[in-house]
């Protein structure tokens, strides 16, 4: 069961990969918020998939971040995902992300627990109208 409190982290360096330049979020060779926002859903879904039973899943709804801090290629980021309310089968983070030298984001984030198979069938019915 998946309660108020449980966490998780997820960890990555700064490569040429996640910097903003590649990632065309920017221009600058630092880590790219779009990086940063995958990195605090990775957390968040390490925190609960334990918790799930078989055929079930997590995807993002919701997710409302501030980038605070650039972080220069060889920093290692962590990002840190903390359950503060399950309400049925939505679950609320509180997420922030770290490099060495303090945090360099934070915000909040919504997952909504799923049937995967029920989930890919809807996908599979969208990609046969397109």
């Amino acid at each position: 069961m998946i309660q108020v409190g449980q966490s998780a982290t997820a960890t990555v360096t700064v490569t040429e990969s996640n910097i903003a330049k590649t990632m065309k979020s920017g221009s600058l060779e630092v880590f790219a918020t779009p990086a940063m926002c995958a990195l605090m859903e990775e957390a968040a879904q390490a925190a609960v998939q334990p918790e799930l039973n078989d055929g079930e899943g997590t995807v993002g709804i919701s997710l409302s971040i501030s980038h605070d801090a650039p972080s220069p290629m060889g920093a290692t980021i962590t990002a840190t995902a903390t359950v503060t309310s399950v309400e049925g089968r939505k679950i609320s983070f509180a997420i922030e992300a770290s490099d060495g030298v303090g945090i360099i984001g934070k915000g909040s984030h919504e997952r909504f627990v799923i049937n995967s198979e029920k989930f890919m069938s809807k996908v599979g019915a969208r990609k046969a109208s397109n």
